[in-house]
């Protein structure tokens, strides 16, 4: 009988250890409206000493003009991609292409090639049979100085965004 009511007993503490450990971990919404609110304060305080650093000083300054020269940017060590690919819709693929995109299923592929369309492009869907790849291109360019510029821009919005050099 005693045996019986220690077994209970045990038992019944063991579970009470148990809940009580689950409890203990949950995280907290105060926890994490504390951390939001350090972290604008941080951010605001940032911005305060950026604003306070960057304000001008009012002085009569002349500035000579300077003749511009145009500036030649090296992009020799930026990777590209070499892919045949077949071209599936929208405009025919220039020598480089930025590549927001790569899909398995084309009807993914189509959604991007949609949402780009919404912002301003006109994108392009092609098809690498090797790999059963379809990449959406957002832009494409005779040149590699144009492309890389463009794939910096995209680059804020899709951080994956790739050069692809159509292969022949």
């Amino acid at each position: 009988m005693f045996t019986k009511k220690m077994n209970k007993i045990s038992i019944l503490a063991l579970a009470f250890c148990a809940v009580a450990m689950m409890t203990s971990c949950k995280s907290r919404e105060s926890a994490y409206k504390k951390a939001y609110e350090k972290a604008q304060a941080q951010a605001a305080q940032t911005q305060q000493t950026t604003v306070a650093t960057t304000t001008p000083a009012t002085q009569n300054v002349q500035i000579a003009p300077v003749a511009t020269q145009p500036q030649t940017v090296d992009v020799s060590n930026e990777p590209v991609r070499t892919e045949n690919v077949s071209l599936i819709s929208g405009p025919a693929l220039k020598a480089y292409s930025v590549v927001c995109g790569s899909f398995s299923l084309k009807t993914n592929a189509e959604g991007l090639q949609q949402t780009l369309k919404a912002k301003g492009y006109n994108p392009s869907i092609v098809y690498n049979p090797s790999i059963k790849f379809y990449r959406v291109a957002a832009t494409s360019y005779d040149d590699k100085v144009s492309a890389v510029s463009s794939r910096n821009q995209l680059r804020s919005t899709y951080p994956d965004a790739w050069l692809l050099l159509r292969g022949k």
